[in-house]
């Protein structure tokens, strides 16, 4: 699997365990990725994927490295999808 094919499927998963919120984005803590069995068996380095997807602009957190246990806290956030207007 390529990187964009990862930072899409991680968008899927986020939708999956994340909690909609009222701005069309998903909310979801690291712990709760890191510790989901089908992220683990999807993702051979999930903070890599994250990584990839924050620098494209997919989604944001606090920080740039994440690590488990200490991070599992942290809030990611994956933007809704851009709308436009033709």
């Amino acid at each position: 699997m390529n990187v964009e094919e990862e930072v899409e499927r991680l968008k899927e998963e986020i939708k999956r365990l994340g909690i909609a919120q009222d701005d069309g984005s998903y909310k979801v803590t690291f712990g709760v990725l890191f510790n989901d069995d089908r992220c683990a068996n999807i993702f051979e380095a999930l903070v890599g994927t994250l990584r990839a997807a924050k620098k494209r602009k997919f989604l944001t957190y606090d920080g740039e490295l994440l690590l488990q246990g200490v991070h599992d806290n942290v809030e990611i956030i994956l933007k809704p999808p851009l709308v436009t207007t033709s």
